[in-house]
């Protein structure tokens, strides 16, 4: 059984990376800062750091997802029930990343934990418990990132125009085959490619939007990418940071593995997962929640990598999906450039998880014990 779950705990954090890696590092790959494959890398070695800075910095975490405050201490330790809870979210978290849907791995544990724990304990389910420690910090993390990062746009967008900063908008200059008629002697028409000159501005989502203007005898392009990179590396920290510990738990509440080990082999697994699976989710996040221009995808990473690092430090079980895709809510939303219906579908979603990973959880549950 120990096996098992240690087998199933790391199935879960392969599944938490294939879903989540990418989304630290989506404005990178939305604004066109960088290609995918180097986004990619970015996120999965920031993202390993943060597991294994784990070990560290987020104790708080191992505790509100070891079950102890949620079942009684000896259904909470038994390899059965966290089993089950590793393959309810497990699997709901996979399912989502197969049809390319960005949701939170917290919130498929919290299904998972409550599924199980009615199965095995009925009415001695601490739902008091679940809905101060779980629900209220998933429901306030989104609305606390559409808030800030909309704040923080107009305030950087202000000091932009202040510095004198400018956008610059592209021009599309080339030449475009054309097929041109060409009379002959004989009154019978040829016809022939032949390449003429084309002048054209793009529009916005199709353009590259540059900053041009100068921040302590520095070209302010320059000092917005590095900036974001570091950002988005940033995010992707602070999600290995938060999630590594939750999955832990699992199997160090079961006596499975020692903390240095357990993080060591989560870590691994997320990032497997990231690197191999990750496309779909990557896509949902970059190119089709909202378009991005360079300060945009900065600002809303910010907004991502500081609550989600705030929420560590205090062992808040935040969702960095929540927070990231409210961030980028938050841009669409002052930009009027959102896609309503792409973000009601990721919504939707959401809803969906708690569902598919307590009826999972319970029936493997029941199975198993």
């Amino acid at each position: 059984m120990i096996v098992f779950l240690v087998l199933a705990t790391c199935f879960l954090a392969y599944a938490n990376g294939a879903n989540d890696n990418f989304k630290g590092v989506a404005t990178l790959f939305g604004s066109n800062t960088t290609d995918y494959k180097r986004a990619l890398w970015l996120a999965t070695l920031s993202t390993f750091a943060g597991s294994l800075c784990a070990l560290f910095l987020a104790g708080a975490l191992i505790k509100s997802f070891s079950g102890n405050d949620l079942v009684p201490s000896h259904i909470a330790g038994s390899s059965a029930f966290l089993l089950s809870v590793a393959l309810g979210a497990g699997g709901a978290v996979i399912l989502a990343t197969i049809f390319g849907f960005p949701i939170s791995t917290t919130h498929g544990l919290t299904g998972s934990l409550v599924g199980a724990g009615l199965v095995a304990v009925g009415n001695q389910v601490n739902l008091g418990q679940l809905g101060v420690a779980f629900f209220l910090p998933l429901i306030v993390s989104p609305m606390l990132a559409v808030g800030l990062s909309s704040v923080l746009y107009f305030a950087f967008r202000a000091m932009r125009l202040r510095l004198g900063v400018t956008e610059e908008y592209c021009v599309c200059v080339g030449t475009k085959e054309t097929i041109v008629p060409i009379p002959q002697p004989d009154a019978v028409l040829s016809f022939a490619h032949v390449p003429l000159p084309e002048i054209s501005v793009d529009v916005q989502k199709e353009c590259t939007r540059r900053y041009n203007g100068e921040l302590l005898g520095l070209n302010v392009q320059s000092i917005l990418d590095a900036g974001h990179f570091m950002s988005a590396g940033v995010v992707s920290f602070a999600r290995g940071l938060n999630d590594t510990p939750k999955i832990v738990a699992l199997m160090l509440a079961a006596g499975a593995v020692g903390i240095e080990h357990g993080m060591l082999a989560v870590g691994i697994a997320i990032a497997i997962g990231g690197l191999v699976n990750s496309q779909r989710v990557a896509e949902t996040m970059s190119k089709k929640i909202t378009v991005l221009n360079h300060g945009q995808g900065f600002t809303a990473n910010m907004v991502t990598g500081i609550l989600v690092i705030f929420a560590s430090k205090f062992g808040l079980p935040v969702s960095t999906t929540h927070v990231s895709v409210g961030s980028l809510a938050g841009i669409g939303a002052v930009t009027r450039e959102w896609n309503v219906k792409v973000l009601a579908e990721i919504l939707a979603s959401w809803f969906l998880t708690l569902p598919v990973a307590f009826s999972l959880s319970a029936l493997s549950y029941w199975l198993i014990a």
